[in-house]
């Protein structure tokens, strides 16, 4: 494989020659078409990325599934141990991999080892867990004593994992790690935009002992090779917008197989009275403008009670104006670049739609080029009203509108009037009343007194959305037993269920009666 194009421009952290050894990982055909990966920082080509064609996907799969059934024989310690060491690799390899995070996405140093620590507690978990939710179950069957139940978990076999630009490392991870501990084999495919990093993690998993066969990858444009892994896979993970992932729900369920889905977000935060509103605006710099915005449970919507607002906007705007950014590799930004041209216009357009329509800009509104070609001010902007794009449409950047509010009832209708349902947050000086108000508001999962960070990184706890946010869960034990099949097998001991031979059937009806009053009593079924 030909080198990856590298324009002759200074690039510290990143390794061209690692670049072209990690783009031998994937499934891909001699001489494939590429795609060029652009760097956020500069604006200019990256790398070239080869493109797997439809025999390609179809080998990956093929691949797959014959590894699978042995894979699936692994002893789950064996899986634990092989999961645990990839941990203590990404770990030790950490600044190679950040490196490659920040040059693929543009995004701060900081919001690269969030997810990076991410894809360690999610290996660390299920490699703890696994055994424990795998092994059969024995309820009490029909006719206790005489009924032997257990339920097996089998593995679905292919999973087909396709993960999007904005968290390349966890979100590659984050579903593939307990599709193989649960003895699946898995493709991926990854945004060609990050596919170094995915490609890069993948490596550290078969280094670990991942076998190469049961985790394969293919590259390209996710419209054209989104469908063909649809088709072949036997479950569909896939993280992206509502759009896309109805379209995928819909093959699905034609092809009667299973899928789970993380889709959009237009997330509210409640300021209540009661915050402390220095506390309140430094959660809520975090909720809205990490990665720049580009994050599926990030706030969009804030509301503030009256009696707090002019306090906490105060300091929430002061902290905005305040924030370091640097196109950079490094530890010195507090802020990062858009992803490339398309986010920067998506987030621009936005901006200048609200304005149009009388909305006004509290700070920012405007791109940062003399920062980065994609850089945009993180902005907050007033006056939403319907009929704005940032009203209801989830903008994916770093745009949050403010709206001042009477009451906490106000604010939880406003807050529960969308068609989304993923993240919310509450942040109050009274615990036990925030996490009231949580209860009230129709999203998967609220924070109180965070950002995201505690329930995303809470994996015995299930994550995911209601409505337009998605399908399914990661995390807790669905995020696991998601991709099994359960099989329950009873076997019958002594007296069976047909009338026995010699009696009537109305004498056998009463004596069934009469057992099931004594169950009934007995409290054993």
């Amino acid at each position: 494989m030909t080198a990856p194009t590298v324009p002759a421009i200074a690039r510290p952290g990143f390794d061209a020659e690692l670049a072209e050894a990690l783009l031998a990982l994937p499934v891909v055909h001699p001489g494939a078409e590429r795609l060029t990966a652009i760097a956020p920082f500069d604006g200019q080509p990256l790398v070239e990325v080869p493109c797997s064609t439809v025999a390609d996907v179809d080998l990956a799969f093929d691949t797959a599934a014959q590894a699978q059934g042995r894979w699936a024989q692994t002893d789950v310690a064996e899986r634990r141990r092989i999961m645990l060491r990839f941990h203590d690799l990404l770990l030790t390899h950490r600044d190679e991999c950040l490196d490659l995070i920040q040059w693929e996405t543009g995004k701060t140093r900081m919001d690269a080892m969030k997810e990076l620590l991410g894809v360690c507690t999610i290996a660390r978990h299920y490699a703890r867990v696994a055994r424990r939710m795998l092994e059969p179950q024995r309820p009490l069957g029909l006719l206790p004593l005489l009924t032997r139940v257990s339920v097996e978990r089998h593995p679905v076999g292919v999973v087909a994992d396709i993960a999007p630009w904005n968290y390349p490392l966890f979100l590659a991870l984050a579903d593939a790690i307990p599709a193989l501990m649960a003895g699946n084999a898995v493709v991926l495919k990854p945004d060609h935009q990050t596919s170094l990093t995915a490609l890069y993690a993948v490596d550290l998993m078969h280094r670990a002992g991942i076998p190469r066969r049961v985790l394969q990858v293919v590259l390209g444009y996710g419209p054209q090779l989104g469908p063909e892994l649809v088709e072949r896979a036997d479950y569909v993970m896939f993280t992206g917008s509502s759009t896309v992932g109805s379209r995928i729900a819909g093959r699905c369920g034609e092809r009667l197989i299973g899928c789970s889905m993380e889709l959009g977000g237009k997330n509210p935060m409640i300021v209540l009275e009661d915050a402390n509103p220095s506390a309140a605006a430094e959660v809520a710099i975090r909720a809205c403008f990490d990665n720049a915005g580009q994050l599926c449970v990030a706030m969009e919507r804030l509301y503030v009670m009256d009696g707090i607002h002019d306090a906490f906007m105060e300091r929430f705007l002061s902290r905005i104006r305040n924030l370091r950014m640097r196109a950079e590799v490094g530890w010195a930004a507090d802020y990062g670049s858009l992803i490339g041209a398309e986010q920067l216009a998506r987030t621009t357009a936005a901006v200048a739609d609200a304005v149009e329509h009388g909305a006004e800009v509290l700070v920012g509104g405007r791109p940062l080029p003399e920062i980065g070609p994609f850089y945009y001010a993180p902005t907050v902007l007033t006056g939403a009203t319907e009929g704005m794009a940032v009203h209801r449409e989830e903008t994916f950047g770093p745009v949050v509108t403010v709206q001042r509010v009477d009451s906490e009832e106000q604010a939880l209708a406003l807050a529960n009037d969308s068609v989304y349902g993923l993240n919310a947050s509450v942040l109050t000086g009274d615990d036990r009343r925030g996490a009231a108000l949580a209860r009230r508001i129709r999203t998967g999962s609220v924070n109180v007194n965070e950002a995201y960070e505690a329930t995303f990184g809470s994996t015995r706890a299930p994550m995911g959305g209601m409505g337009r946010s998605g399908v399914g869960r990661r995390n807790g034990a669905h995020g696991l037993t998601r991709f099994t099949e359960e099989q329950t097998i009873a076997v019958q001991r002594g007296i069976g269920f047909g009338t026995p031979f010699g009696m009537e059937h109305d004498d056998w009806s009463e004596l069934l009666v009469r057992g099931f009053r004594g169950l009934r009593r007995s409290g054993l079924a």
